[in-house]
């Protein structure tokens, strides 16, 4: 049965601290639900507490970094003295690390797979176990990324994060079914969130007139995080495994699976340009 509204609802939210993680805590908090938490930015996080107290709602906030294992677990823990199980657990947080093969380090695809990837088992560890035992079903929310449908150029890193959230919640979505668990699968398109401004690109200078040109183009398109925030709770109220935040994406994704022609001309021409401004930071000595 799906959760037709959050209110009253123990709701659990990692990155919540900025961009889709803050709008959806505050989203949920306007429903009416009891909130838990976390993001690895401390003051941030407090902030968003704050506010979201002031909508009248209890607040449980928890500054971790969701790639430790023992700190997902001990906050788990903690939340588990307390409360049988969670209803509904989101997992937002993650960070994008661009770079061609060449160019990226070990520790840049670590830190991708760590917190985009491992960070969510850890909480599906962690919080899907006692959901289970509590059998009162609930609402898993998977947050993955067009990089997790699509071959992007500069993604390879990226895209093995979020295709293996991608390839987990598959799995998940007939695995919890039968303990009355649905699961969403999001996959964003261009969100003009605070990562949009953060993205690190192995091998390229992100300052360079050229690149920022790229950016603006790709926040131009971009939905808000209000707008990604309404459609996750949407895909949650309707039960909804698969979840779009623009109609982009949704157009792509068809394509890809009904007719791959458009879409693999659509990536060679993305390589090529996003390749020419490669070259040409190479040309002028800037990398």
């Amino acid at each position: 049965m799906a959760i037709k509204n959050l209110h009253g609802k123990k709701c659990l939210v990692t990155g919540a601290a900025s961009g889709i993680g803050k709008a959806t805590a505050l989203k949920a908090a306007r429903e009416g639900a009891e909130l838990f938490i976390t993001d690895i930015n401390e003051a941030s996080l407090k902030a968003v507490a704050d506010e979201c107290t002031r909508l009248g709602v209890k607040v449980t906030a928890k500054a971790l970094d969701i790639s430790s294992y023992d700190a997902v677990k001990s906050w788990a823990m903690e939340i588990h003295s307390q409360h049988t199980s969670l209803d509904v657990l989101m997992n937002i947080a993650g960070i994008a690390i661009w770079g061609t093969v060449e160019n990226m380090t070990h520790d840049e695809w670590r830190r991708v797979i760590d917190i985009n990837l491992m960070g969510p088992v850890h909480v599906i560890e962690c919080f899907i176990p006692p959901m289970i035992a509590a059998k009162r079903g609930g609402h898993l929310v998977n947050v993955s990324s067009a990089a997790g449908l699509f071959g992007l150029p500069w993604h390879a890193a990226y895209s093995a994060s979020k295709f293996g959230l991608r390839g987990i919640s598959e799995v998940l979505r007939f695995d919890l079914e039968r303990h009355n668990i649905g699961v969403s699968l999001v996959c964003p398109g261009g969100v003009d969130s605070g990562l949009v401004n953060t993205i690190q690109v192995a091998g390229i200078d992100t300052s360079d007139p050229e690149f920022t040109k790229l950016r603006e183009g790709f926040a131009k398109r971009a939905v808000t995080p209000e707008q990604a925030a309404e459609a996750i709770l949407k895909g949650i109220r309707d039960n909804r495994y698969m979840v779009f935040t623009s109609a982009d994406i949704a157009i792509g994704h068809w394509f890809q699976n009904k007719f791959s022609p458009p879409y693999e001309i659509v990536m060679r021409i993305m390589n090529r340009v996003m390749g020419g401004v490669m070259d040409n930071q190479k040309k002028k000595g800037l990398v």
